[in-house]
């Protein structure tokens, strides 16, 4: 399908879902500790984003063809889960790493964002997996401008992942997104330079890699949606929403808590 742009009264409020979801991500921060359980953090966000920020938690009951309804507010996806980790029961470690995904949705329109936090002090090389895929996505991020191309952010993504001797999962990837959670077009965090659509202002979509200590290979569990590596070797990932402008690219997603964009 085409990918119409949006118009600007669209994109204002696009600004306005993608602020209020990475504010999502800077109130949950503090309590991401120790002893404090995935549900735990899934239930403060939920009580943030309908009473505070007057938000729908888009994940919540998103059921595509195929899935059953997801049952919670938020995705929190820890160690070697790759993403869509379900909330529950589970308690946080010392060392472990978390990805928290968060989606909202304000006068009719989606913000979606990612993070990866630290649990007490994670290790060397848990950390590096961590920041180099946050690389990663601002590699891919630098690409975006009219006229370039999708196969130049996915081959930005996959070249800088495997230098560092990381692999970058496959089946999953970044998405349009507007009025709907998931548009076209399909952003994959691989490739080549000089293919795939050709960017122009107005777009706006995630770029969200997935990238693994191990091999790139994964599978679903038991509960329909939890991804994990196939090697159970650690995952890491980062997401932000961009628009295309006149010039380059805007950020959409944002916020007094964000980490800055990396110095490359």
């Amino acid at each position: 399908m085409p990918v119409i742009p949006k118009t600007p009264d669209e994109i204002a409020k696009m600004r306005v879902a993608g602020r209020l979801a990475a504010e999502v991500l800077d109130y949950v921060a503090p309590f991401v500790r120790p002893g404090v359980t995935t549900g735990r953090l899934n239930d403060l966000c939920h009580a943030y984003m309908r009473e505070v920020q007057q938000t729908v938690p888009a994940p919540l009951n998103y059921a595509p063809p195929g899935y059953k309804p997801y049952p919670k507010s938020i995705c929190t996806s820890v160690n070697h889960q790759v993403c869509h980790g379900i909330p529950g029961d589970r308690v946080l470690k010392p060392g472990d790493i978390l990805n928290i995904d968060v989606t909202v949705i304000k006068d009719g329109f989606h913000g979606d964002t990612s993070r990866m936090y630290y649990v007490g002090e994670p290790s060397i090389q848990a950390r590096r997996l961590s920041e180099v895929t946050f690389e990663c996505m601002w590699h891919g991020i630098a690409q975006v401008r009219p006229g370039a191309q999708l196969g130049d952010l996915g081959a930005a993504i996959q070249a800088h992942a495997e230098k560092h001797g990381y692999s970058v999962v496959r089946e999953f990837c970044g998405h349009g997104i507007g009025r709907r959670f998931h548009e076209d077009p399909q952003v994959l965090h691989y490739g080549k330079p000089g293919t795939g659509i050709r960017l122009e202002a107005g777009m706006t979509f995630t770029v969200e890699p997935m990238i693994n200590a191990g091999k790139p290979g994964i599978r679903e569990l038991a509960d329909g949606w939890t991804i994990v590596t196939k090697d159970h070797s650690l995952s890491a990932q980062w997401e932000h929403t961009v628009l295309v402008t006149s010039t380059g690219h805007e950020v959409l997603t944002s916020s007094a808590g964000a980490p800055p964009p990396p110095v490359q």
